[in-house]
């Protein structure tokens, strides 16, 4: 069975095909991604309209060179998976109209998918697949979540960030520094550059004796040490990227380790943007081996939004017997979505 998945739930447009075998986890097959960054860039952040736009000039030719690729004819398609939610409603409605007419004309199935749960289960496309059960660090530019994964849709909430995500907090810090857009790569590199322990900034909620994140007040931080040193700043740039990136990572990586003491699970899984960040795979990586505990992440090019991972979660969903394609083609989207909803549903 062949696959299709198309993710447009932001401001990247990707298509990619994988093959269900029994008995065996599914393989991807091919994939095409477009990025909209250079085209926002202008603007400091994402435009919804310009995305929606560019989606439907991009996803038709992306079809093409993933069908392409695999060898395959567009016949060749079994079912048509798309994000559903959660994301930005007209960029949503772009796959999602697209996949359903596809559908229709092809008289295959389709099949909604929630884009957190191509994260969460996007690690399964790697050279190191996870086993069930894990601890998920789901972390993103929108999500920071730890959860506990018993299966294919058998979530539980462990903790969550009650105001800003980490990836916003990269983001939102580098746009403080002057860093332009996207911010949190280009925070990250500079870092590379600086003194972790050149800034003594907050982590928040560490010692809090629960699981949830909170990183709104790191950000302000980084706003009052950036106008403490004024005319400095340019000069200790690199040590306040530095010093941000190590509080994250640090809130990141304690929490992670808190849950599956909590949980009593051998293994985590990272998935999401954040997921990519050297620094946090460096310390995850050390102090899980020096616990005994395995870490799998996404490859680095299924770590931003992608056609592969929603794909592959529609695969994982009608593998495990928890979800049935449709031949419904009346569709709606969901720009928010609690991962919650469902799991229990």
């Amino acid at each position: 069975m062949n696959i299709l998945g198309i993710e447009s739930s932001c401001d990247e447009t990707g298509v990619a095909l994988v093959a269900v075998r029994a008995g065996a986890l599914p393989v991807l097959r091919a994939q095409a991604l477009y990025s909209q960054v250079e085209m926002h860039q202008a603007y400091g952040g994402v435009v919804p309209e310009l995305a929606s736009r560019d989606h439907i000039r991009r996803v038709l030719p992306l079809t093409e060179s993933v069908l392409a690729q695999a060898g395959l004819a567009v016949g060749a398609v079994d079912v048509v998976a798309y994000t559903r939610g959660p994301g930005l409603a007209g960029a949503l409605l772009v796959g999602a109209g697209v996949a359903c007419a596809l559908g229709a004309a092809l008289q295959r199935p389709v099949l909604g998918v929630h884009h957190l749960e191509g994260h969460l289960l996007s690690p399964f496309l790697g050279e190191d697949p996870p086993e069930f059960p894990f601890v998920a660090l789901l972390v993103s530019g929108g999500h920071t979540q730890l959860m506990h994964v018993e299966g294919v849709g058998r979530y539980r909430m462990l903790g969550e960030t009650i105001d800003d995500a980490a990836g916003e907090a990269f983001d939102k810090s580098a746009k403080l520094m002057g860093l332009g857009y996207p911010g949190g790569p280009a925070l990250s590199r500079l870092a590379q550059q600086g003194d972790a322990a050149a800034f003594k900034l907050p982590r928040p909620l560490l010692a809090s004796g629960n699981l949830d994140f909170s990183f709104a007040g790191l950000k302000t931080a980084v706003l009052t040490q950036s106008r403490k040193l004024g005319d400095q700043l340019e000069a200790r740039k690199a040590d306040l990227a530095a010093s941000t990136e190590a509080a994250i990572v640090e809130v990141l990586v304690k929490k992670s380790l808190a849950a599956l003491e909590q949980t009593g699970e051998r293994r985590l899984v990272i998935a999401g943007g954040v997921g990519a960040n050297r620094v946090l795979r460096e310390q995850l990586n050390a102090a899980c081996a020096r616990r005994g505990v395995r870490v799998h992440y996404p490859e680095l090019a299924l770590c931003t939004d992608n056609g592969a991972m929603i794909a592959m979660a529609a695969a994982m969903r009608l593998q495990a017997g928890v979800e049935r394609a449709s031949e419904r083609y009346a569709f709606d989207v969901k720009p928010r979505w609690p991962l919650g909803e469902l799991a229990a549903g």
